[in-house]
């Protein structure tokens, strides 16, 4: 199973599971996707500063056991591969989103490479394009 990242606005293969890590779902958004919860942003996420976003995001997913995570991606993918959506654009590099740090958490909690959908060259984990520049390890900027 591979996963990715990307935006539900994306245009994405049907053969691909969407799982959404959004607080909320776009209004007439296709059925057939699955929601993990726990991989959304608190009710923070719109007063925090990109400082305080980032470490409350970090210390949320700390509390969450990643290979229970894992192994729910793949079972909410049914062995497909899956692709966990939110909605900023993955080609505005300036519009950070959560979606980079669960990509640093699942790597570097379980090894599980996560890239954006469509941006393989730019990296995943602590090198996930969505991520702040101030964020991102081992990218030189």
């Amino acid at each position: 199973m591979k996963v990715w990242t990307s935006s539900w606005f994306t245009d994405l293969p049907v053969t691909i599971q969407k799982i959404g890590i959004s607080r909320g779902t776009p209004r007439g958004y296709p059925a057939g996707y699955r929601k993990m919860p726990e991989l959304a942003p608190g009710a923070w996420f719109k007063t925090a500063s990109p400082a305080e976003y980032h470490d409350l995001f970090m210390d949320h997913l700390a509390r969450l056991d990643v290979q229970v995570v894992i192994d729910k991606i793949a079972r909410l993918s049914a062995g497909r591969d899956a692709v966990l959506l939110c909605y900023e654009s993955p080609d505005k590099p300036r519009d950070w989103c959560h979606r980079g740090q669960v990509s640093a958490w699942l790597f570097e909690k379980g090894g599980l490479e996560v890239f954006e959908w469509g941006h393989l060259e730019d990296g995943c984990g602590w090198q996930h394009p969505k991520l702040l520049p101030q964020f991102q390890k081992g990218r030189l900027l």
